[in-house]
C-alpha cells in the first residue's frame, strides 16, 4: 500500500509539506475525485488508487484539465493553487478537449489538426471564446494566433458567445491588441539585441568557431545517419518548425502548449531538423523555457488576485464541492 512505502522510506521534505488539494478524473471520464496529496509522486500513486488504473498502463501523465500542460515537475507542483483540476492519462493516452472544463482552445495534436482543416476557423474562435468565457486570465496562454482571431471578430457576435455587452468586448478586445502589441515590442527589442551580439562576434572572430562547429555537426550526421532517423523522430509540427526557423523571437508567437513541446525536444533532434548547430538550438530552447516559466508565473500571480476577491466576495454559484460527479445526459 502506499502508506506503507511512505512510512518505510520517510523523506524530511515530506514531514514539513502542506496537503494541496486537488481534482481529478480519467481522460474521458466527467466524474471528479477529490484528493489531498503533498508531492506530485503522491498524487500519482492516489490517482492509480483512485481510478482504479491497471499497472499495466502505468507510469501515470498528470496533465491539467483546462490545458493539457504535463505537470512532471514536483515544484511546479507546489506553487499550482489548491484545487487544481488534474487528468490521470494511462499508457499512450492524450489528453483532449472535454466540456467539463469550461472550454479551451487546446486539444491533442491529431484534434488540432482536425479542427482546422474540416471544421474551419468559426469552430477554433469559439473554442478560444469559450476558454476566456471560463478563465480571463488564460489570455497569457494564448499564441499569437489565436489573439489576432479574437481581435478579428466582430465585436457583436464574440459578445453573444461570451455573454456579455459590446462596450464590455470591445474593452477586452483592446487588451488583446495590447498583449499582440506588447509580444511585438518585445520581438523587436530581442532582435535589436542579437544584432548588437552579432556584430561583437564579429569583432571577436567568435563566427569562425560556431562555422567549424557546425560544419563537423553536419559531417558526423552524414557519416553516421543520425540526421535523418532524428528528424523523422522529432515530435514538433511542421507549423512549429517553421515558425522556429523564419520568425524573430518565435517562442513570443507559440502558445504555451508549443513552449512546453518545443522545451522538450532533444536539442540534437532539433538541431538537425532545423539545419542549426547545437548552441542555438539549445539557445531557442532556453528561450522557451523562460518565455513558459514567465507566462505561468503570471498565472499564477492573476489566480491568486482572483482568489482573493473571491474571498472577499464569495459568490454562492461559484463554490464548489470537492468531489462532484456529473451524470450523463443520456
Amino acid at each position: 500500500m502506499a502508506l506503507s512505502r511512505g512510512a518505510s522510506a520517510p523523506d524530511p521534505d515530506d514531514d514539513v509539506r502542506p496537503l494541496k488539494p486537488c481534482l481529478l478524473r480519467r481522460n474521458h471520464s466527467r466524474d471528479q475525485h477529490g484528493v489531498a496529496a503533498s508531492s506530485l509522486e503522491e498524487l500519482r500513486s492516489k490517482a492509480c488508487e483512485i481510478l482504479a488504473i491497471d499497472k499495466s498502463l502505468t507510469p501515470v501523465t498528470l496533465v491539467l484539465a483546462e490545458d493539457g500542460t504535463i505537470v512532471d515537475d514536483d515544484d511546479y507542483f507546489l506553487c499550482l493553487p489548491p484545487n487544481t483540476k488534474f487528468v490521470a492519462l494511462a499508457g499512450n493516452e492524450k489528453w483532449t478537449y472535454n466540456n467539463s472544463d469550461g472550454g479551451t482552445a487546446w486539444v491533442s495534436q491529431e484534434s488540432f489538426d482536425v479542427d482546422e482543416t474540416d471544421s474551419g476557423p468559426g469552430v477554433k474562435w469559439k473554442n478560444v471564446a469559450r476558454q476566456l468565457k471560463e478563465d480571463l486570465s488564460s489570455i497569457i496562454l494564448l499564441s499569437e494566433e489565436d489573439l489576432q482571431v479574437l481581435i478579428d471578430i466582430p465585436c457583436s457576435e464574440l459578445a453573444q458567445e461570451l455573454c456579455q455587452s459590446c462596450a464590455a468586448v470591445q474593452g477586452l478586445q483592446n487588451t488583446l491588441q495590447q498583449v499582440l502589441d506588447q509580444r511585438e515590442e518585445a520581438r523587436q527589442s530581442k532582435q535589436l539585441l542579437e544584432l548588437y551580439l552579432r556584430a561583437l562576434d564579429k569583432e571577436g572572430n567568435i563566427l569562425s568557431n560556431q562555422e567549424e562547429s557546425k560544419a563537423a555537426l553536419a559531417e558526423d550526421a552524414v557519416d553516421t545517419g543520425v540526421g535523418k532517423e532524428t528528424a523523422s523522430g522529432i515530435a514538433l509540427t511542421s507549423q512549429i518548425l517553421t515558425a522556429l526557423k523564419e520568425r524573430p523571437a518565435p517562442e513570443l508567437s507559440f502558445s504555451s502548449q508549443d513552449l512546453e513541446l518545443v522545451s522538450r525536444e532533444d536539442p540534437q533532434a532539433l538541431a538537425v531538423a532545423l539545419s542549426w548547430d547545437i548552441k542555438k538550438a539549445e539557445a531557442v530552447q532556453q528561450a522557451c523555457t523562460t518565455e513558459l516559466a514567465l507566462r505561468l508565473q503570471q498565472m499564477q500571480s492573476l489566480h491568486s488576485l482572483r482568489n482573493l476577491s473571491v474571498r472577499k466576495n464569495p459568490l454562492p454559484e461559484e463554490q464548489q464541492s470537492p468531489k462532484r460527479a456529473r451524470q450523463d445526459p443520456e
